[in-house]
């Protein structure tokens, strides 16, 4: 039913099942910035804090571990270049 398809960034997206096993061998904090992703999307890490009530540097964590199992992916904002948002690769 569902397969794996190109965005406009040329990155590959991940199928429903892909994205919710690699997102089950990852820590709590890495589900809910996920979570947080799938309601609103593109974030910045300090939107990302402030949604999901995190410190900034557990944020910055599971963004690591989110990014590593290539479950989100970033690029520069259009409204600041000097910040990355953080979307889901689903």
């Amino acid at each position: 039913m569902s397969t794996t398809v190109t965005d406009s960034v040329g990155d590959e997206r991940l199928t429903t099942t892909e994205y919710r096993e690699r997102l089950s061998e990852l820590p709590p904090s890495a589900k809910l910035v996920a979570k947080v992703l799938e309601g609103e999307s593109p974030l910045s890490q300090g939107q990302l804090a402030e949604e999901s009530l995190l410190p900034d540097r557990t944020v910055r964590y599971a963004l690591n571990r989110l990014e590593e199992s290539d479950i989100v992916g970033s690029r520069y904002s259009f409204k600041d270049a000097r910040k990355q948002v953080y979307f889901l690769r689903t």
